[in-house]
């Protein structure tokens, strides 16, 4: 079974009332060599796009096949979904998910009154304990992305993009197991086929952009990524066959990348997005479209992003950005030589966060000393002067990053 615009249409329909119609602004902060604009999907309910597809796949249901129960594997979003469309159609939900979900995840899951039970390693391995469960207890699976009603749901945001954008000619769109990107492909390439349409994966978590380029299925061994959104090891059978028809291109972007892209969202756009729905961003400001001078949309897909891994985030995202540098240096082991670095990073405008003096170490001088300094500065330019001023006043730089 394949999935058509119309369907498309009637989720939408189905969904009216239900799932937000999410804003599209402007970013003049990644505007640049495009016009860029944001899909604000992380402000759905939930947090993410996926109670779209959730909400329009128990909709279809018999009154027997929900009656019997449901149960569905998820990485959080998906969980949060079909917890609450389940809630709305007053089924039981029980939902499998890796045990290295969020708590945030997890603990709003279960918030919406469904049962969360948690399964070792990634989302391959609970969409197996998934299958086994419902064998032996007669659920109703409610798959996360490999379902015509699912993707169809999923599509209603491509609707949404060409209705409040009429102008766009790019959309890039987050991809784990395919389902989001196949049903804004479908819906995108049925009204206005000239729009392209791009997938973005996290580098260790590609299947689903290898298996694009090599035009057959492929199965990673691991799925290695923060953006546990898009932490899948194979894509879907169906959503693969869509996006191989309908589908312009793929990239893939780092983890530094994608906390790059998470930094840039809360400090200039004051969202707040998860790995998994950072990660078109981290294409677009990365310059990993092929495109330029285009009107181009990025799918911010979700903002469930657990706060303690958020700050690990910010701090990458510092870093990638020269904004946070350790500097080591040699020096010598006498008084006053320590209290005259400090007096020239403060002098070139650096904020010193932590100093780590070492004396005695096996390579070096017995008169000298390696100190390290974790340093604030504003960007890159300001973090290669501190160091050329560092060099020009006598310390030799040991290692710096």
């Amino acid at each position: 079974m394949g999935v058509t615009l119309d369907d498309i249409k009637q989720a939408a329909e189905v969904l009216d009332g239900v799932a937000r119609k999410t804003d599209l602004i402007h970013s003049v902060a990644l505007s640049g060599i495009n016009e860029v604009y944001l899909k604000t999907e992380n402000l759905q309910r939930t947090g993410s796009f996926k109670v779209r597809g959730a909400y329009n796949k128990i909709h279809s249901l018999s009154d027997e096949e929900k009656a019997k129960g449901l149960i569905a594997c998820s990485a959080g979003n998906h969980a949060q979904g079909v917890a609450l469309a389940a809630r709305e159609a007053g089924c039981q939900a029980v939902i499998c998910m890796p045990d290295i979900a969020p708590i945030s995840k997890v603990e709003a899951t279960k918030s919406f009154g469904a049962e969360a039970v948690l399964v070792p390693s990634t989302y391959d391995d609970a969409a197996e304990e998934a299958e086994r469960l419902q064998k032996e207890k007669g659920y109703t699976m409610i798959l996360p992305f490999d379902d015509p009603y699912v993707i169809a749901g999923q599509g209603t945001i491509g609707l949404e993009i060409l209705e409040q954008n009429p102008d766009v000619e790019v959309i890039v769109v987050p991809a784990g197991g395919g389902g989001l990107l196949a049903g804004i492909a479908t819906a995108v390439k049925a009204i206005k086929p000239e729009v392209k349409v791009y997938g973005v994966q996290a580098r260790g978590a590609n299947a689903l952009a290898r298996s694009f380029k090599e035009d057959t299925k492929y199965v990673s061994q691991k799925a290695s990524t923060f953006a546990d959104g898009i932490q899948v090891k194979k894509p879907g059978d169906l959503t693969f066959e869509i996006i191989k028809e309908k589908v312009d291109g793929f990239v893939t972007v780092t983890e530094d990348e994608i906390a790059a892209a998470i930094l840039n969202l809360i400090e200039k756009q004051k969202l707040v997005a998860e790995g998994a729905g950072a990660v078109s961003v981290a294409a677009v400001m990365f310059e990993k479209i092929p495109v330029t001078d285009k009107n181009v949309v990025c799918v911010i897909s979700g903002g469930n992003i657990d706060v303690n891994i958020l700050s690990r985030v910010i701090n990458r995202g510092l870093m990638m950005n020269d904004r946070r540098v350790n500097i080591s240096i040699e020096m010598p082991d006498t008084q006053g030589a320590l209290a005259r670095a400090c007096s020239i990073i403060s002098e070139c405008g650096g904020n010193v966060l932590e100093v780590h003096h070492e004396r005695g170490g096996r390579n070096m001088s017995l008169n000298s000393a390696y100190v390290t300094f974790e340093l604030e500065t504003r960007d890159a330019k300001q973090a290669r002067e501190l160091r050329e001023t560092l060099e020009a006043e006598g310390y030799s730089l040991v290692r710096q990053s």
